[in-house]
């Protein structure tokens, strides 16, 4: 067989092996260092062929955890498929209990509130924005309300024309 990669290599070029499918159903390949018919030594690639190639579209999640540490040679060998779930299993294990800590501390919370123990947080309402000039102000008016050093911009708006 090594022959006829040889063979393949010399005549077409560079060969990849598909190496694994991921649930989402990107493919990825190792391409082995190889000798190209010029004598050149190309080094090994690992690669993936995303289902979703465009890369605007890349979300967080897109390559699970286990194939991207493939992919940037943090782990020899690819992983199994019986990893793969095995690790899933423990996410979602992980996943609940959290939930349930979650759901504990706010009955807690509820608790202390209802027996007092724990003053409930401020509630401010601003009006506008801090970086407004008017932030703060009563309404604005036709009327002058400040004049020379006193001028607050945004204060006051002139009358219409009639």
């Amino acid at each position: 067989m090594s022959r006829i990669g040889g063979l393949l290599r010399r005549s077409f070029g560079l060969i990849k092996e598909h190496v694994g499918t991921d649930h989402l159903g990107n493919k990825y390949y190792l391409q082995p260092e190889q000798k190209t018919w010029t004598g050149r030594i190309v080094r090994a690639k690992r690669m993936v062929v995303a289902v979703n190639p465009t890369e605007f579209e890349y979300l967080e999640g897109n390559i699970p955890s286990e194939w991207d540490a493939w992919i940037r040679g943090r782990r020899k060998q690819p992983p199994s498929i019986e990893e793969l779930v095995k690790n899933q299993h423990y996410r979602e294990h992980i996943k609940g209990k959290a939930r349930e800590v979650d759901e504990r501390e706010l009955a807690l919370q509820a608790k202390e509130y209802k027996e007092g123990l724990v003053a409930r947080p401020a509630q401010t309402i601003a009006k506008g924005h801090a970086a407004a000039t008017s932030f703060g102000q009563p309404e604005t008016s036709e009327e002058p309300v400040s004049t020379a050093n006193t001028f607050q911009p945004g204060s006051w708006i002139p009358a219409a024309k009639k």
